[in-house]
């Protein structure tokens, strides 16, 4: 581990893991972004999430993409994955798991942008694919934001 990384004492980084039992967005961690003065992309795909369905507590399944512009703080991926998987044994409908997991990220980066869309599968027929973005009030990524939003699930 770098000694820049050393020096944010990141709790799950190198450590042996442990998996929470229920949503745990405690364990989200951040460390400094070297490049704050960049406007540049961090993508994350979770092609393994799970959740359980709050009503009949059966399984749902998705991917998760998260995309972000960064400022001073940035997610360490292996709290993201804790984080993620954490949602395993959580009742939530589709729309809350992708809106909680923007609003913990944004609590936890104050990131200029960020974005999260879930891929549900199918369940009695019907795939759901939520989709929430964020923006940085007053700036242009605000803008960005209105922008990708009005535009999202549109074909070129």
């Amino acid at each position: 581990m770098s000694d820049n990384r050393k020096e944010e004492k990141l709790q799950a980084l190198g450590k042996k893991t442990v998996y929470q039992n229920d949503y745990a967005p405690q364990v989200l961690e951040s460390f400094q972004n070297q490049h704050p003065e960049n406007d540049y992309w961090v993508q994350f795909n979770c092609p393994e999430f799970t959740s359980l369905c709050p009503i009949t507590g059966q399984p749902d399944f998705a991917e998760i993409r998260i995309s972000y512009i960064p400022d001073e703080r940035m997610v360490e991926s292996k709290s993201l994955k804790l984080y993620l998987f954490s949602f395993r044994n959580h009742g939530d409908f589709h729309e809350d798991c992708v809106n909680k997991i923007m609003k913990d990220l944004i609590k936890l980066m104050d990131p200029k942008y960020i974005e999260v869309t879930g891929f549900f599968t199918p369940r009695g027929g019907i795939s759901i694919y939520p989709y929430a973005n964020y923006g940085r009030k007053g700036t242009k990524y605000e803008k960005l934001a209105e922008e990708r939003l009005f535009r999202h699930g549109m074909s070129d």
